[in-house]
Parts: C-alpha cells; sequence; structure tokens
C-alpha cells in the first residue's frame, strides 16, 4: 500500500520553477530519502505533502488525503520536523509537547502519558521541566522527533533532521528513528544532503533543480555505476582527460581538478593505464562507487559545489542561507 502518492507535482514562484512535474510513490513503512543539494526542490516537495503550500499543478496525496481539497486529514496523519528549530525555547519541554498536544487533538487521558512516553524514549525525561534555551542543538532536535510523534502519525516528515550537528549527535538521532520505525511501521520521508544519512534509506530520489534525475536503493544507484570509481591528476588534466575518451572510449569529468570516471574491475584496469598513458600523471586512485559518485555520474557536479553556489546566489539576493 502506497502511503504517498505524487503525480506530476510543479510549484512555480514567479519566474522561477522550484519543483518540476515530478512523481514518485512511497510504500507504507518505508524511509524515503530526497538527496539533493539546497535550492534543489526537497524542502518545497515536502511543505505541498505537509499542506504548508499549494501546488502550482499535478496531485498529492498522503494516506488517501488529498493535500490541497483535504488539509485538514493530511495534518493529522503526519508529524513534521522542520530544517530550523520551531520550539518555544521560554517554555520548558513538556509545556512544548503539551501545548502541541493540545492542537492536535491528543485525549485528555492519554495526554500526558504520551508525553512521558516519548521523553523516556528521546532521553530527555530528566529535562523536562528545563526550559528549551537551555537544551543543546542535538536535545532540540530529539525534543522536535519527540513533539512531531505525539499524536501518533503515520508518515514523519524530517526536513534536514541533523543539519548543523556533529557527528556523533547525528548518529543518535538516527538510533531513535531507527527504532520508532520498527515500533510502530512509521512511514519516514527524509530529505538530506548527508551522504550517510541517504544510505539509511530504503529507496531513494535524487533530485537536482526542481526534477527528478533517478529513484531506487541505494545499492542499486551505486551498482548502475557500472563499475569501479578511478580518480586521478595529471600535469594536464585537460590532456588527459581527451586521452582517457579517445583511446579508452571512457567518459570521464573533471571535479575540483581530479578526474574521476568508472570502469568494470578498476584495480586491473590501473597496471594497464599506468603502463600505456601517455599524459603524466600526478596520482591516481580507486573505490567502490559511493553516493557522492552517483550523483556526480547523474548531475555533472558535486552535491557540496551546488550547495556553496545556491550560498553565494541567496546571500547576493539578501536571502536566507536554507534552500527549499
Amino acid at each position: 500500500m502506497n502511503i504517498i502518492e505524487v503525480e506530476n507535482l510543479s510549484k512555480h514562484f514567479g519566474q522561477l520553477t522550484a519543483v518540476d512535474t515530478v512523481s514518485f510513490e512511497v510504500p507504507e513503512g518505508e524511509i524515503f530519502g530526497f538527496l539533493g543539494p539546497n535550492g534543489a526542490g526537497k524542502t518545497t516537495t515536502i511543505d505541498i505533502l505537509c499542506t504548508l503550500l499549494t501546488p502550482t499543478s499535478g496531485r498529492a496525496s498522503v494516506k488517501g488525503y488529498d493535500v490541497v481539497r483535504q488539509r485538514n486529514e493530511v495534518r493529522r496523519s503526519i508529524g513534521l520536523v522542520f530544517q530550523e528549530s520551531t520550539l518555544d525555547e521560554y517554555l520548558t519541554a513538556e509545556q512544548n509537547l503539551r501545548f502541541h498536544a493540545y492542537a492536535y487533538g491528543v485525549p485528555r487521558g492519554l495526554r500526558e502519558e504520551r508525553i512521558s512516553e516519548l521523553l523516556e524514549l528521546v532521553e530527555l525525561s530528566d529535562r523536562r521541566k528545563a526550559k528549551v534555551r537551555t537544551y543543546s542543538g542535538g536535545m532540540k532536535r530529539r525534543l522536535e522527533i519527540a513533539r512531531g510523534l505525539l499524536h501518533h502519525p503515520q508518515v514523519l516528515f524530517l526536513d534536514e533532521p541533523t543539519l548543523g550537528l556533529d557527528p556523533q549527535t547525528r548518529r543518535h538521532i538516527w538510533d531513535y528513528i531507527q527504532d520508532l520505525r520498527q515500533q510502530d511501521n512509521l512511514t519516514i520521508f527524509l530529505t538530506t544532503h548527508y551522504m550517510d544519512e541517504a544510505e539509511i534509506c530504503d529507496r531513494i530520489s535524487i533530485i537536482d533543480q526542481g526534477r527528478i534525475i533517478t529513484l531506487d536503493t541505494p545499492d542499486k544507484l551505486k551498482d548502475a555505476l557500472g563499475g569501479d570509481v578511478v580518480t586521478l591528476t595529471a600535469e594536464n588534466n585537460e590532456a588527459a582527460s581527451l586521452e582517457l575518451k579517445e583511446r579508452y572510449g571512457l567518459s570521464p569529468v573533471i571535479e575540483n581538478g581530479t578526474i574521476v570516471f568508472t570502469i568494470p574491475q578498476g584495480e586491473k584496469f590501473l597496471p594497464k593505464l599506468i603502463g600505456s598513458f601517455k599524459s603524466r600523471l600526478v596520482s591516481i586512485g580507486v573505490h567502490r562507487p559511493t553516493l557522492d559518485d552517483v550523483f556526480l555520474k547523474l548531475t555533472g557536479h558535486a552535491i557540496r559545489d551546488q550547495e556553496a553556489g545556491f550560498k553565494e546566489q541567496m546571500k547576493g539576493m539578501g536571502g536566507p542561507g536554507h534552500g527549499r
């Protein structure tokens, strides 16, 4: 059963196309990931699915409810953790959760029990009466996840849930999320530009410039590259890249001063290359494909480059540093 269905969804902001005829389905209980840089359309898509934005065209449903015509039903079915904290920092943890419980109509008899249960789950019981402004970034994220789960949603939307957190805290957050998924058959819709988070997903949709480039499991996406990833630098990268194309029929990409290409059995290919290559090599290496490699192969650029470019663009426009 598909709990999320999206068909030819588009969103325009004036002349800007943020989401461009996107279609996909998410089965119940899946961890589904949107992988892409800031400005790719990830947050806009989530905002439409969560009824915070109205699409320009196309349709989408969550748990069978249309996101335009049945907004209240959709909102009762979902939990949402935003990129930026939306907690009231002058309230305590339990006060934040209690306010959310009122807003979502959690029955009075279940309210306090559910609050205590979730604070215990995210290991904040001992800080339940502390004001949120005294919390670390990781503690705030955990509290937001607890808040998103308070009304027993069927789908939890996580928009860059560990953005700005240190690696250890990020791992702990994901331990909680994985446990929740297993306990309640919770469907999780995640946006991220962290490759290690994308690896956790059952399926990943790579999105760039508002369009879905590909959608599959992490392993199948990496296998589709067709071999190992070889990286090399030469005294003249342009000449070396041309030689790789003409002599070996390869399709190299020059990325940050490094030539990158894929080839089956890369370790066996390297001795042959080194022994006959005319261009003078400076360094060479080989590794199994990663999702970074997949993104580079499919889009022609790395996520980090798009991140930097987007931030510069937003800075020039006087806009915020996070993308939609």
